[in-house]
């Protein structure tokens, strides 16, 4: 017995030489590998220097390591460093969707809300069917008080995702927004005074959508049809008024104008209400362009 207790003993001395000495390593993929175990362990901060090491590499790894650094500061609740090594990310990758979408969530849990804006609109035209980026745009004009941005916003994603505890969410907000529901904008507000002015205009949209609606005798899907058909139509029409069209102008308030167009707003309210995409909005999605 005590010899065999001895030779375990060797074995477990000798995996864990063994163990060390993989981390000691220049490898990137082996750095990379142990960080990211390290990270699932929810020890992350202690797999920095590992990533470190793949940063000063240019591997298959190096994008990734990036965005697994900038998480594991985001998760540490240290939000600058985050934001630093995702920006520091976008110089040698200003393709990678995956770091903009977290440039973005760093930036909201900042609550550097217009900043989150940017890098969300950026994930966005790099990947437009990540339905996650739709949401996290919808939340942080949400914050800014920008209220129409939100809310096409969260339709938006509920065309990518019906179902789930995220589309619950955008649900809520969005039905929020449509009894008047408003944010305290908070955060770093870098709107100069004409996009004040736009949103304002844009948010009396709703409003006024609100007030209209009370006098209809409607309930159920076929208020939020009315809602959301005068509200897709009213913006899509002062959208299509401007000269110099914006993100939002473009993407989003021209998308929906097409919808209500199409007479499709009552599945969009099916939709929110039932979480089912019927036939009709599945083939008009397929067959609509959008773009930037």
């Amino acid at each position: 017995m005590q010899a065999r207790s001895l030779i375990v003993t060797l074995l477990f001395s000798i995996l864990s030489v063994s163990s060390t000495f993989a981390q000691d390593t220049d490898d990137p993929a082996t750095n990379y590998k142990a960080a990211l175990a390290l990270s699932n362990e929810g020890k992350g901060l202690e797999g920095v220097p590992l990533l470190e090491k793949v940063l000063k590499t240019q591997s298959n790894y190096t994008n990734a390591a990036y965005s697994l650094l900038g998480s594991i500061y985001d998760k540490s609740n240290l939000p600058d460093k985050a934001i630093t090594v995702f920006k520091e990310g976008l110089k040698s990758y200003p393709k990678d969707q995956n770091l903009y979408f977290n440039l973005g969530i760093a930036n909201f849990r900042a609550k550097k809300y217009a900043d989150a804006e940017l890098a969300a609109i950026e994930a966005i035209k790099l990947d437009p069917k990540h339905a996650n980026s739709q949401r996290l745009y919808g939340l942080v004009t949400f914050h800014q008080n920008k209220r129409m941005n939100a809310l096409l916003a969260f339709c938006s994603f509920l065309l990518l995702e019906p179902n789930g505890s995220r589309s619950e969410e955008a649900i809520t907000n969005l039905q929020s927004i449509l009894k008047g529901g408003v944010l305290k904008a908070s955060g770093a507000n870098k709107s100069p005074g004409a996009d004040a002015r736009e949103n304002a205009l844009l948010n009396g949209i709703i409003n006024q959508a609100i007030a209209s609606s009370k006098t209809k005798n409607l309930n159920g899907a076929a208020l939020l049809d009315y809602q959301l058909k005068t509200i897709f139509t009213q913006a899509g029409q002062a959208s299509a008024k401007k000269a110099d069209k914006t993100f939002f102008d473009q993407y989003y308030a021209a998308y929906f104008y097409k919808l209500a167009q199409s007479g499709n707003t009552p599945a969009m309210a099916k939709l929110v209400t039932d979480k089912t995409v019927d036939t009709s909005l599945s083939a008009w999605i397929a067959s609509t362009e959008r773009s930037f």
